[in-house]
């Protein structure tokens, strides 16, 4: 953790910044190891060019932040005191000299830059959104390993879920099933699990409910589970009885789409080659139009991160990226197939995290 906040140091005096303060919950558990949900109370982490950092967070979590390995001050508040002069007497306590901080403007809101304003008169504030998103695209062994595990956890959750898939059953019934496995485990999803049948799974945010799985069904799961911080992100769309050929069409095309977009998954390929290798195999099978969203996006510690797979960002690839793969086919009344796969960038080519089989499995 202590090289993370020196690469921030270090970034703090090439740009003559005096200091950073970091609120987006994941990027203090990035640095700290500190796993917090304030809600509406303040936390973060202010980190100076020379001086050790200090978190702020609720008086209440000033045990499990310490307990979490953060070797610096902790600083608590309580819920009728006022956060932000309790922020600013520390910050200034530290030094005087404070004419540049550097904050993650899409993370604080409108309200609460304006208390920091207030607080801490005649400072300028500039974005550290950037440079949060250069440091954390880059997995570190540790990183991978973890990401590795919730890979593996998105499996079996899926084989649980598919296993579970019997006429009658509804799409909810099924939710609880892969959750309560994933519990008993020990674990967390990394979002709320999705398990959509027929022609809901023609939504591509669709919300499972009461609907009953029957013979003709397209089964399509979404789901995620974090190991130790980290997020795991997969999609599998499985057939319950026989499917029809434009269904079957569709999902061997979503197929080949998933698997040529992470074949050409190298160094120095960019977000929008790839995006473009997606799309055209979809085009070109006369589905575009209904290929309704970008390829894919950056997962770790957030499940959705840095970088956007899209067609038009044209960031180059580097070894210890990860993101997911995710095409997808949304045809109302026909159907609606996602194949969604975790990728890291090797110094060669490309690690598929997620194995579950991309086989068209058809259920009797």
């Amino acid at each position: 953790m202590k090289k993370r906040i020196e690469k921030v140091q270090s970034y703090l005096k090439d740009q003559h910044i005096d200091l950073a303060f970091i609120t987006n919950p994941d990027n203090v558990f990035y640095f700290s190891g500190f796993r917090s949900n304030p809600h509406e109370r303040l936390l973060g982490i202010a980190i100076f060019q020379d001086m050790d950092p200090f978190i702020i967070c609720p008086k209440m979590e000033i045990p499990d932040a310490k307990a979490s390995g953060w070797p610096f001050d902790v600083i608590g508040h309580g819920d009728t005191d006022q956060p932000w002069n309790i922020l600013a007497n520390e910050i200034q306590s530290r030094t005087k000299n404070i004419s540049t901080i550097a904050i993650e403007k899409e993370h604080l809101t409108v309200d609460r830059y304006e208390s920091l304003q207030s607080c801490i008169q005649d400072a300028s504030f500039v974005s550290i959104d950037e440079q949060m998103n250069q440091l954390r695209v880059i997995k570190d062994a540790d990183e991978l390993e973890k990401l590795r595990q919730a890979a593996a956890l998105a499996d079996y959750a899926i084989d649980v879920g598919v296993k579970a898939i019997k006429e009658g059953i509804t799409e909810l019934e099924i939710v609880q099933i892969i959750e309560s496995a994933i519990k008993e485990k020990g674990y967390s999803m990394s979002f709320e699990t999705t398990v959509l049948s027929g022609p809901k799974a023609a939504s591509p945010h669709g919300t499972p409910g009461n609907r009953k799985i029957q013979k003709g069904d397209f089964v399509l799961f979404d789901l995620g589970v974090i190991y130790e911080g980290y997020c795991s992100d997969i999609t599998r769309t499985v057939a319950f009885g026989e499917i029809t050929e434009e269904q079957r069409k569709i999902y061997e095309t979503v197929k080949r789409s998933n698997e040529q977009s992470i074949k050409a998954v190298k160094p120095g390929v960019r977000c929008m080659d790839l995006d473009r290798i997606s799309r055209d195999i979809i085009s070109q099978e006369g589905y575009g139009e209904y290929y309704t969203h970008r390829l894919g996006h950056g997962l770790g510690i957030s499940i959705h991160e840095f970088p956007s797979v899209t067609g038009t960002n044209e960031l180059e690839l580097k070894p210890g990226m990860v993101f997911t793969i995710e095409p997808g086919i949304y045809k109302t009344g026909v159907a609606g197939v996602r194949i969604e796969d975790d990728v890291v960038v090797t110094e060669n080519g490309v690690e598929v995290l997620t194995k579950y089989p991309k086989e068209l499995i058809i259920l009797q």
